[in-house]
């Protein structure tokens, strides 16, 4: 199997949706009794508990009424950009970003970003690279979230393509990663889409953004055998970048499980975990979020190791030191660095969020929500302490 040769492949099976699509793929989404019993649960929870078909009806009726006005993706995504602008109007404080004037409107890229919540991340990154005049990327989203056919639609239709996960035979599994490696390549070099993908296999729970080696290699698993990893490596332009967000909405699910995965070895997600996941991130208050595009890799790495470290080194730079971040490491260290120094009053307050935010959680999943908030700067900080001083 040539690595290179992308005709092989036939990409229909993990390509977004395409214009000619959105009709159908909507009408059966609008019949479909689980998505329509989804949306119940989350928008008239109480009526579908008691009456369930009257509720599915409903939902039916007005997603018909809304879904009927959109035959493209790109209208679509227009819709989702006004609700994702509108729902962080409520409930987000200031959204800021950096770095969009480094990027050059006749590249496309691919932004290996850190992951933090299932869908805001990628959202919050289009809207401003939409709002500074580039076109959307490509989203990169695990299978392990599209367990009902319905989500593995919604996504396709938001220009996500899937990354399978759950192979088990070897052989079958290397193919698929090199039939991925191969989609990004194609779509950033031939069709001139940029794409989004982590920089690590699910999101960073623990608040620890480290770069995951396998994926880089994956990357590169295609490009020819004729080219160094180096090569292969700049061919993608691939751009790191870093969101934060001053309070994640579901920090104490997180902490909890991590806590319960700590203690018992396991934990079992609910069947609509990762729904609510979702639907408590977009509703829950989240602060102020920043994000910021890094500098394009133009050096030459020659290894993953060389890559990640400098992936890493540029996301824990421009990572965004929110009080909430500086308040839960005082907490366990005792005091700040002079250079991390803020506001004193923004630090009280952030102090004050922490303790309601640990009186509802067991004392295991306390110590976890505080290292998870203070990771990031010992990230910062480790990073300083083994920088080179190139003088």
């Amino acid at each position: 199997m040539s690595p290179s040769n992308t005709a092989e492949f036939d990409f229909d099976d993990i390509r977004p949706y395409q214009d000619d699509e959105v009709d159908g793929v909507l009408s059966e989404l609008v019949e479909d009794p689980e998505f329509l019993g989804a949306v119940a649960t989350l928008r008239i929870p109480k009526l579908f508990r008691f009456f369930k078909g009257l509720a599915r009806l409903l939902v039916r009726f007005k997603l018909k009424q809304k879904l009927n006005q959109y035959h493209s993706v790109s209208q679509l995504q227009f819709s989702i950009e006004k609700y994702m602008s509108d729902c962080l109007l409520n409930t987000a404080g200031s959204v800021t970003c950096e770095g969009v004037e480094r990027l050059d409107p006749e590249k496309n890229y691919l932004f290996l970003c850190n992951h933090r919540d299932i869908i805001l991340d990628a959202a919050v990154c289009n809207v401003f690279l939409h709002r500074g005049g580039y076109d959307t990327f490509r989203i990169a989203i695990g299978d392990n979230l599209l367990k009902k056919p319905y989500s593995s639609d919604l996504m396709r239709l938001n220009k996500s393509f899937i990354v399978k996960r759950g192979i088990e035979n070897r052989r079958e599994k290397l193919r698929e990663l090199i039939k991925l490696s191969s989609y990004i390549r194609f779509s950033i070099n031939k069709e001139k889409q940029s794409v989004w993908i982590a920089h690590r296999e699910g999101r960073s729970k623990d608040g620890i953004d480290k770069t995951d080696t396998a994926l880089l290699k994956m990357l590169n698993l295609s490009g020819g055998k004729e080219h160094s990893f180096a090569e292969k490596s700049q061919q993608l332009h691939i751009v790191p970048t870093a969101i934060s967000y001053e309070w994640d909405p579901c920090d104490l699910n997180k902490a909890e499980e991590l806590a319960a995965l700590a203690k018992h070895g396991s934990y079992e997600k609910s069947e609509l975990e990762d729904i609510n996941s979702i639907a408590t991130s977009i509703q829950g208050w989240k602060g102020d979020i920043h994000v910021s595009f890094g500098e394009e890799l133009t050096q030459s790495f020659e290894s993953a190791e060389m890559l990640a470290e400098e992936v890493d080194r540029q996301v824990w730079g421009m990572y965004r030191q929110h009080p909430s971040n500086l308040a839960a490491y005082r907490r366990l260290e005792g005091s700040l660095p002079r250079e991390l120094l803020v506001d004193e009053q923004r630090l009280i307050e952030a102090d004050a969020e922490l303790q309601c935010r640990l009186d509802q959680l067991s004392e295991d999943a306390q110590l976890v929500l505080l290292n998870t908030y203070a990771n990031s700067v010992r990230s910062l900080l480790g990073m300083q302490d083994t920088a080179v001083d190139p003088g």
